[in-house]
Parts: C-alpha cells; structure tokens; sequence
C-alpha cells in the first residue's frame, strides 16, 4: 500500500503580497458589487462624495502634509482628530503611513524606496508593496517625533476601529445602501485615489523641478485628490503646506488648512521661500 507524500506549504515570501492577509482589502473592493443589490439613490451618492472627501482630507492633511511632513503645527487634540479621519479610510495608522512615507522621500526611486514604479512597476507602486509583509510593521525610529504620544501609538495599533465604527454609522444612518455607497464604495475610491499618486504621478504629468526621482505633476489628480497631484513640486520641496505653489494650481487641501487656521485650529502653515518659486519660472 503506498502513501501519498503531501509537502509543508512554504512560507510566503516578505517580497510577495500574502493573499491571506489581503482577505480585508479585497473582500472591500468585492463588497461594492452588493451596489446591484442595494440600488443607488441621490443620498447614497451625496453620503459617498461626502465621506470621500472628509476622509481624503484626512489622510491628505493629517498623515501626509502633517505627521509625514509636519508643515504645520495645530493642538494634541486636533491632531488626534487629524489621525482618526485618516484612520477611517482604512490606510492603517498615522505613524505608519508617516514612516513609510518619510522613507520614500529618503530614497525615491531608489532601491530602498518602498513604492518606486521605475524600479517596480505600475501594479507595485499602486497597491502590491501595502499587501506584502515586508512593509506590515512600522518603523517608529523614522517617526520619534509622534511616537511620543501614546494615543496616537494606541491608535496606530488598532487603526481598523475608527472605519469599523464609521461603517456601524453608514448602516444605521441609511441601512444597507448606506453602508455600501458610503462606506465601502467610498472607502475603494480613496484606496486607488490615494495610490494613483505613488503609481501615475510618477510616470505621467509634467515636470516643472529637476529632481532626483520621476516625480510629476498632474492637475487631474489634484483635483481627485484635493491636492496632491502637484507631486513634482512636493518633491522639489516636501515641507510646504500648499503643495499647489501657484494660484491656478487647486490645493482643496490646503485652502481648507487656511480656513482651520482662520479659527486657530492649524496654525504655522509653511509655504516655499521665493527662491523656490523663482526656480520654477527660470
């Protein structure tokens, strides 16, 4: 009588998505194929616009301008306000994104560079680097300076809560079609609204500054993502609240950080030095 051999499964690699650990993120996007079932209505619509919005707000005025950059300063309370909008898009934590982020504007488009499109490609840069477990963990080292706070450590550790609440909210405010527009379809919006700028705005757009990476800019996606889509410019000079450095380039984001800063809630907000502007014209 013979045996059947079954080998052990091997371990995936650090380098490699883990499609287990991916189930969340997936099982997201397939949810807002339950749209067929619930239908759509002006509200949902309207519920959707809005919390893309508040959230894309959140991740591009809280963790990226402020805890990766900190080209403003605001209160302990704001910026614990800050950091659970971001959460609820379902990013992960504050710290982090910041230390990711830091990271890649160390060495952008270089070897170390966790989300490079030159040396990975389209699909690696946009999504593929987040679903590997190389990158799960953060560096607190690159991020000392708000891993001081043990409510934002707190929150980075269960970083989920604050979306699995707003989706509890979405439900109760309009039952299921609520749920579907405005949590999970929303939520995919800004997943790839988010990482449109790590994939295409370094490789289609313009470039105004002669930097060391294949940043871009790219008024289309200013506009989806309040802002961020001057990439160029921000790599040129990464610690300016207003990433739009000239009048006709939109920044919702940062026009929205003047408003805060008109009641005191932001205030400090940097902007480029002349010499930088004048580099853009020359």
């Amino acid at each position: 009588m013979s045996t059947v051999a079954f080998e052990k499964p091997q371990p995936v690699s650090e380098d490699q998505i883990d499609f287990v650990r991916s189930l969340p993120f997936i099982g997201v996007h397939v949810a807002c194929l339950a749209a067929f079932l619930t239908g759509v209505s002006w509200n949902a619509v309207l519920l959707c616009i809005s919390l893309y919005v508040i959230r894309m707000f959140g991740i591009t005025a809280g963790f990226h301008r402020y805890f990766s950059h900190r080209t403003y300063h605001t209160s302990r309370f704001f910026q614990l306000l800050l950091a659970l909008v971001g959460c609820s898009a379902l990013q992960k934590g504050p710290l982090w994104w910041a230390s990711h982020h830091r990271r890649h504007h160390q060495h952008s488009d270089q070897e170390e560079d966790v989300h490079s499109p030159e040396r990975m490609g389209f699909w690696w840069s946009h999504l593929g680097w987040i679903l590997c477990r190389k990158y799960e963990k953060t560096d607190y080292s690159i991020i000392k300076d708000f891993a001081k706070y043990p409510e934002l450590c707190w929150l980075n550790r269960v970083h989920v809560l604050p979306g699995m609440i707003l989706a509890v909210g979405c439900f109760l405010f309009a039952s299921w079609q609520g749920l579907v527009w405005g949590f999970f379809i929303s939520t995919v919006l800004l997943y790839h609204g988010t990482f449109v700028i790590n994939s295409l705005c370094h490789m289609f757009g313009r470039r105004r500054y002669q930097t060391t990476d294949t940043s871009r800019n790219s008024l289309i996606l200013a506009i989806v993502t309040l802002g961020e889509g001057w990439h160029n410019n921000h790599h040129y000079y990464a610690t300016s609240a207003n990433q739009g450095f000239f009048w006709w380039e939109l920044d919702i984001s940062y026009y929205t950080l003047r408003l805060l800063s008109l009641c005191h809630l932001v205030w400090d907000l940097k902007n480029p030095p002349q010499h930088i502007l004048d580099a853009a014209r020359s």
